[in-house]
């Protein structure tokens, strides 16, 4: 597997460099009072003398609409913040937001018309769109902070997970409900999840949990367009399922909630990160069914009492005090602080260019998000997931976001061992 590529981006003629606009070569030396060091530091695409620009392609019309919004919010929460504070390398941050609804084809459309304008993307969002730019990315070698949660995808050196994946997510969800008595070993456990580098990761973590602990999982693979989950419950009931996992969009999960509900199995259920969304599964009907539901994922609950988790609702409801409320927006804000950390790194290596901001990436450890993440990330192991720690909340009408946190940060001693697809020893 490459890790990262040689050769450097050559300069554009200077006859056609005006047309190109932020993809031109130049070198600044950073301002007093910026992040970062000192000297003349190299550039090439999405840098100027004073800007420094981001992309943002983000799903705010498909199915994790909602989620995708409070990413976006929270991304541009930090970069206001961060030129506030005198920007990075003497340059403020910019960021060139779309929308790709969640589809693949829109995606890549996009992705052409924003890739000649960014130096790196602060968010893609969604496994499909991803894997989808795969390619492209490494091509293009444009350094990507990846909102698809994915083990499968680690073997691609341009992207960036922020926190643990989903196959970890699974794992510390399931041990953590087998510590509180919920589920023993030897149950059956039914698992409804969308077909595809989301749900697939998902799965694979429940299957590593159950062999450890002789489990018996009943699959259910659906698409991402699936909208009635009833028959699919109706089955698990009929199998004698201890619990319900979910590696679903919010809608999805509804339904999956609702034909519980109905039917009268009263069973915990687990869903890993975008499972679960306040507008969606907090409203109408969704809302009396939702209370055996606990939420995995590496952010932080919007609601939780975590210092920079309040610091940054208030800041959040400040700027935008009709808005809606979920956990994407101190993860989008922790996406800030994790490019923030890239950027102070390159511009002290001299080296703004999408290779120096990529070279820096790989050399991270250590990353911190003030606990908006679980933990902190290290970047720096090939194939190796970031973070193996997760917050686990429940979920609760009475909370802002409409998650509790249940737990501190938690790490199970199955994550701990677990390898994942593209880890080096697997």
């Amino acid at each position: 597997m490459t890790l990262r590529r040689t050769w450097r981006r050559a300069c554009v003629p200077a006859a056609i460099a005006v047309a190109l606009v932020l993809a031109g070569c130049s070198t600044r030396a950073p301002e007093p009072g910026a992040g970062g060091g000192a000297g003349e530091v190299a550039t090439d695409v999405g840098v100027s003398a004073d800007t420094v620009t981001l992309g943002v392609l983000t799903d705010t019309s498909g199915p994790f609409r909602n989620l995708g919004t409070g990413i976006t919010q929270g991304n541009q929460l930090w970069a206001d913040e961060l030129n506030a504070r005198g920007g990075v390398c003497g340059r403020r941050i910019a960021l060139e937001i779309a929308d790709s609804g969640y589809k693949a084809d829109t995606a890549t459309t996009v992705y052409r018309q924003q890739q000649p304008n960014v130096l790196g993307y602060l968010q893609l969002l969604g496994s499909p769109i991803n894997a989808a730019l795969r390619g492209n990315l490494e091509t293009d070698e444009v350094t990507s902070l990846a909102l698809s949660w994915s083990s499968f995808i680690l073997d691609n050196p341009y992207q960036i997970i922020p926190g643990t994946t989903y196959d970890l997510e699974m794992i510390n969800g399931l041990a953590y409900m087998q510590q509180q008595g919920l589920i023993a070993d030897g149950d059956t456990l039914g698992h409804i999840y969308i077909g595809g580098e989301y749900g697939d990761n998902g799965f694979l973590g429940a299957q590593y949990y159950a062999q450890q602990h002789g489990m018996t999982l009943q699959p259910a693979k659906i698409a991402a367009t699936d909208t009635d989950m009833t028959n699919i419950v109706t089955g698990f009931q009929g199998a004698g399922v201890k619990a319900i996992l979910l590696t679903t969009s919010p809608a999805q999960t509804a339904s999956a909630l609702n034909a519980a509900n109905a039917l009268g199995l009263n069973v915990p259920v687990l869903g890993n990160n975008p499972v679960f969304d306040p507008a969606t599964n907090l409203a109408g009907p969704a809302a009396a069914s939702v209370g055996n539901l606990y939420v995995v994922a590496s952010s932080v609950p919007y609601s939780a009492d975590v210092p920079k988790a309040k610091e940054v609702q208030e800041a959040f409801e400040a700027k935008n005090p009709d808005a809606g409320k979920n956990y994407g927006v101190p993860y989008g804000y922790a996406g800030g602080l994790i490019w923030e950390q890239i950027l102070v790194r390159a511009c002290e290596n001299g080296d703004l260019t999408r290779k120096g901001v990529h070279d820096a990436f790989l050399a991270s450890q250590g990353i911190t998000t003030e606990d908006l993440v679980a933990s902190e990330l290290d970047f720096s192991k090939a194939g190796s997931p970031p973070s193996r720690s997760v917050y686990i909340a429940q979920a609760d009408p009475a909370q802002e976001g409409g998650l509790r946190q249940v737990v501190p940060p938690f790490t199970a001693p199955e994550a701990e061992s677990y390898k994942a697809p593209h880890e080096q020893g697997a």
